[in-house]
């Protein structure tokens, strides 16, 4: 299957914290990859600031040995790169000074309607003072738009103030909050699963689905990050935004149109319905896990520095959202460094059937399951019970229907576009359905936030666990308590 490029209009990309990893890691790669495909046209250009005192032409030598290491050798090509290249400038830019910001200006020009994107690849503390040097200059006008990466905010409170700052300098409209897990292929098929097959949605419901699993895995630690890491924590860094954000397209109800407001109204709903995790239900509700050392492997205090820290590492909770859908069905919601394997998934476990006509025969019956892999292999499988093949009665097995994108879709794996492809392009066509608005991101620290104080307050610690397993041994009783039972963490599982 070849897939539809669409170009999009001549533009501007400004990269703040261009020197930085993910500038390196993330969005030079994907802007190649885009422009490899013929999405970028002739005339676009992107402009890097940093503090770093950089000509183009050293910069540019930067971007090479970056492409070159995170690209892989297969698509990189010597005309394509010169060409990617060319389109590079840089600028050293005092953030919080007046260095450099002339000298942008001057580099962008004032074609008038000309799209300018401005993406801050840069710490929270300056999301306010680059928006606003960027509207004191004039440098921002109706047309520009500016992308903002997580953490937005510590708590509601700081959430809050970061969205105050950024309103007084750029409309809702045109703030692009990026989380890259809503950029991923099969996080988008789960709308499409939902909303675009009958066969699904009357399902989707507590009226059919026993519980709903999330699972987010890493099989690495914090990997360089621990001072960062050590001030967030698995709640603040992956539960409230990605855990939430797939839980709320899990649960959503369907938008009138698939247009950005109203998809995003929806997934507010969601967060809104959620139960409160009351202070009592804490310890029952929610595990705290920290990684210990193995056989070479440090432990998260040698990580972070600090051997008396209690950061979780890992977090396992329950969750309910009380609405007519889904009332009396519980999301459990796991995510962790150090386990035994990365993995990526959403599985909607459905009810038993509500008689079983098979008797004793039918000791292989198990529940169906739909399982959306989001990483390593993206796909989408179902499990169903089946007769096993050859004489002898009836005997029913479990089968899965398995449909991995890549092989589905007539591509090798490595082709499918990263996230942020695709986000970059969203925002440069100005849709924002990707991207989390200032309110959705309020109301999952409003509800977050008690959860942390709670743990605070109880003075609860962590669990230690082994790296390379699946977590504390208090994550799976969580789930025994209600007669579950989690799926295997496996990088290849179906």
């Amino acid at each position: 299957m070849v897939s539809r490029i669409i170009p999009v209009d001549p533009f501007d990309l400004v990269i703040f914290g261009a020197t930085g990893d993910l500038a390196h890691r993330k969005i030079l790669p994907a802007l190649y990859r885009r422009l490899a495909t013929g999405q970028i046209p002739e005339g676009a250009r992107i402009h890097c600031a940093a503090r770093s005192d950089f000509d183009d032409d050293g910069y540019r030598k930067t971007v090479e040995a970056a492409l070159r290491r995170f690209v892989p050798a297969r698509e990189m090509d010597g005309a394509l790169l010169g060409r990617f290249l060319e389109m590079i400038s840089y600028v050293a830019v005092d953030a919080t000074g007046e260095g450099g910001w002339a000298v942008l200006k001057s580099r962008l020009g004032s074609e008038a309607g000309r799209v300018r994107v401005f993406y801050l690849s840069v710490g929270p503390s300056l999301f306010g003072s680059i928006a606003a040097r960027l509207t004191e200059t004039g440098i921002a006008d109706e047309a520009s738009r500016i992308v903002v990466e997580k953490p937005f905010g510590h708590d509601q409170a700081s959430a809050a103030a970061l969205n105050t700052q950024l309103l007084r300098c750029f409309e809702e409209n045109r703030i692009y909050r990026i989380d890259h897990y809503l950029g991923k292929e099969t996080v988008q098929n789960l709308m499409a699963i939902r909303f675009a097959n009958a066969l699904f949605e009357p399902l989707w419901n507590s009226r059919h689905v026993d519980h709903v699993q999330i699972t987010v895995a890493e099989s690495i630690g914090v990997e360089g990050r621990g001072d960062y890491y050590d001030r967030s924590g698995a709640m603040r860094d992956m539960v409230q935004n990605h855990l939430m954000q797939l839980l709320c397209l899990t649960a959503m109800e369907p938008p009138a149109r698939f247009e950005p407001d109203a998809v995003r109204d929806e997934k507010l709903k969601v967060i809104r319905a959620l139960e409160p995790i009351e202070r009592a239900q804490v310890k029952q509700l929610t595990v705290r896990g920290q990684y210990r050392g193995g056989k070479d492997l440090t432990s998260y205090h040698e990580d972070c520095g600090d051997p008396s820290s209690a950061t979780e590492t890992f977090i396992a909770l329950t969750a309910h959202v009380s609405n007519w859908r889904w009332s009396g069905t519980p999301f459990y919601l796991r995510t962790g460094k150090r386990l035994r394997a990365r993995m990526s998934e959403i599985s909607l476990h459905f009810k038993d059937a509500p008689h079983s006509i098979f008797g004793a025969r039918g000791e292989g019956l198990h529940s169906n399951v739909l399982v959306i892999r989001l990483q390593p292999d993206e796909g989408i499988t179902l499990r169903i019970n089946i007769k096993e093949p050859g004489p002898g009665g009836m005997r029913l097995v479990e089968v899965p229907l398995d449909m991995t994108f890549a092989d589905a879709l007539g591509a090798s794996g490595e082709t499918i576009p990263d996230a942020y492809e695709r986000l970059i392009m969203d925002v440069v066509r100005g849709d924002q359905t990707l991207f989390m608005r200032g309110d959705e991101v309020e109301a999952a620290w409003a509800w977050a936030d008690p959860i942390i104080e709670a743990w605070e307050h109880q003075n609860l610690k962590p669990q230690a666990y082994d790296s390379g397993g699946s977590g504390p041994e208090d994550a799976l009783m969580m789930l025994h308590r209600d007669h579950r039972r989690w799926r295997e963490i496996a990088g290849q599982e179906r």
